[in-house]
């Protein structure tokens, strides 16, 4: 090991204290992009990240805007003839709803046992600080071994939905060999982890409206078609006894696995108990034909993330609903199109919805799958990165969420992504009591020094 390797290594020990704390600083920052009362959290969350690239000697740092929330941006170009990474992350986070459900205050970092409980812990606020305590320790030891850029956004939670014009708009000076993304995450505590597919997105709203305000149900129960039961009944429609979904044509694009490709997924220790466990559940359920680690990675499904209809406070109200709305996401496999399936959902709704109502679509976020190369060199550094500090050979799996950010910067900057991360299953993004496992952390920020030197 060169003697400038062993030298961050031994200065990102000896500082872990201080990226906990840089990493509390920013948790505590409520930078929810989706509620609007947060957008000066998103900014007060987008400035720091700055003075942060600023203090670690970046040049070029900007805050640069979008139609929605900025980009911060910020460089080290002085590593000479040196491949530059694009290191990516975003720095906003779901809410933190229900609030109840919480231990402690989600935007209040609380150190309990080996883990750090707080809104954006491990997605991701904690992979962009373990990146920065990477670089951090090389710089005040040595020269940095590649050059740097940095792509930190604040509407990944939202759909990332001005960042493709973004990049498009700033396509020389984000050009890089590679990007860095560490937003994926590890199978399991002693089993690191690197993804080379993602699925896409496809996320709608559905209205089915029936009277022109709600109605007494007792007077119009029986001669109303009630919206509720309307959509219900198209919402079960919509998987067969099989699990396969029914809208027309969905299968149509989708891109089978080859048996060497399932014979590998095989091997992934991700079986039905592991699946059982993590969720909490008495039974798996799913497409019929296909193990639970194909149905989560390679297979595409349909999903209701939310229903509502009437009165839903305390007590009882008898009405017949007005309307009722459900959101619906699809994740999506090689070479599925979200306009595709946007088209399929609205034959479905013709084809099934009655005559005694009428619905509509709104589209929201959406974004295809992508694939990267296994052996491609990012991933054989970081391989090698993995193994230095796990001791083992790294996992390469599918990856069941979407990253669309990946896809736009192989389709719009011609690079590859590096997709690992130090995220666990257990750790409740996006829910109550989201943590970050602090020892694995800590070794992630030794894995991220060894891949800058690999590469």
């Amino acid at each position: 090991m060169s003697d400038d390797r062993q030298l961050a290594l031994q200065y990102a020990h000896e500082h872990y204290k201080q990226f906990l704390d840089s990493l509390c600083d920013l948790l505590k920052i409520p930078s929810v992009s989706t509620s609007p009362e947060h957008t000066r959290d998103i900014q007060a969350a987008a400035n720091w990240l700055a003075e942060k690239l600023r203090s670690l000697g970046m040049a070029r740092v900007q805050v640069l805007p979008t139609k929605g929330h900025p980009v911060v941006y910020g460089e080290w170009m002085n590593s000479g003839s040196a491949p530059t990474i694009l290191v990516y992350g975003h720095y906003d986070v779901q809410p933190a709803e229900p609030i109840e459900l919480w231990l402690t205050d989600p935007f209040e970092p609380d150190v309990r046992g080996e883990n750090l409980y707080a809104r954006g812990a491990s997605d991701m606020k904690g992979q962009i600080i373990a990146s920065l305590a990477a670089i951090e320790s090389i710089l005040r030891c040595s020269q940095m071994p590649v050059n740097l850029k940095f792509m930190l956004e604040g509407e990944e939670e939202i759909g990332s939905p001005n960042l493709r014009a973004f990049m498009h708009d700033h396509r020389e000076l984000l050009a890089c060999n590679l990007a860095l993304n560490p937003d994926t995450g590890m199978i399991a505590l002693d089993v690191p982890t690197l993804t080379y597919a993602l699925r896409g997105l496809a996320y709608f709203e559905v209205r089915v409206y029936g009277p022109d305000h709600d109605l007494h149900s007792g007077l119009f129960g029986g001669v109303v078609h009630n919206p509720a039961q309307v959509l219900c009944d198209l919402i079960s429609g919509m998987h067969d006894s099989q699990g396969r979904i029914t809208l027309p044509g969905y299968y149509d694009r989708v891109r089978e696995m080859e048996p060497e490709e399932r014979t590998e997924l095989a091997y992934l220790p991700m079986d039905q108990d592991y699946f059982k466990n993590q969720a909490g559940v008495k039974n798996l359920w799913g497409e019929a034909g296909f193990t639970p680690v194909e149905r989560v990675g390679a297979r595409p499904t349909l999903e209701v993330n939310g229903l509502l209809s009437g009165f839903t406070g305390q007590g009882s109200k008898t009405v017949l609903p007005a309307w009722a709305m459900a959101k619906i996401s699809m994740r999506l496999v090689p070479d599925q199109d979200p306009q595709e399936v946007y088209e399929q959902l609205s034959a479905y709704l013709k084809s099934n919805a009655p005559d005694t109502v009428r619905w509509e679509i709104s589209q929201f976020s959406g974004g295809p799958a992508c694939m990267i190369q296994r052996n491609s060199h990012g991933n054989h550094a970081m391989a090698e990165a993995l193994e230095a500090i796990w001791g083992r050979r790294p996992l390469f799996k599918r990856e069941g969420g979407s990253v669309p950010v990946v896809g736009e910067i192989q389709e719009i900057l011609g690079s590859d992504s590096v997709l690992t991360g130090f995220g666990l299953p257990d750790d409740n993004v996006h829910g109550p009591n989201e943590k970050l496992h602090l020892p694995t952390w800590y070794k992630g920020i030794d894995a991220l020094i060894h891949f800058f030197y690999n590469y």
